[in-house]
């Protein structure tokens, strides 16, 4: 099966059925017939922005629909308790638990000043393409956080 026909069964089996992380998709794509590798289906979540977010005390693997960006915006930047930096990296601080979404956010956003982030349960570290950039991209983040 190609890519096109994977990533639209991806979308109809997360609009179809709670799933709360790749595991679970990965056992909804092959009980639907379909031989995914997990390397494969991380690299199709990251092409169709999945996110998994909590949704009433549970977690859920979401594809964000046209127009929700600034949803997810505003639940990010709601969920972003402190940005501080030294003279290397950017860490965040989250709400519990919401680090991953914060971290994949900034990720999608694909920022030239953004070399990667690393996220664990309640802290994102953000990795600067150049440390002479930190300033910039702590008003990137703030900036990017508080539009609305």
């Amino acid at each position: 099966m190609n890519k096109h026909a994977r990533q639209l069964k991806i979308k109809e089996i997360l609009q179809q059925h709670h799933v709360e992380n790749q595991h679970d998709l990965l056992q909804l794509l092959r009980d639907s017939g379909m031989t995914v590798a997990q390397a494969t289906l991380s690299r199709d979540c990251a092409e169709l922005s999945i996110i998994r977010s909590r949704v009433n005390g549970n977690y859920r693997m979401i594809y964000p629909e046209e127009n929700t960006e600034r949803i997810i915006q505003g639940l990010v930047g709601i969920e972003v308790l402190s940005i501080t930096a030294n003279e290397t990296t950017v860490i965040i601080r989250t709400l519990p638990g919401r680090a991953h979404g914060v971290g994949s956010y900034l990720d999608h956003l694909k920022s030239s000043l953004v070399l990667g982030t690393i996220a664990g349960d309640d802290t994102v570290l953000v990795i600067p393409s150049s440390v002479q950039k930190i300033s910039d991209l702590i008003a990137y983040i703030h900036s990017t956080l508080s539009k609305n």
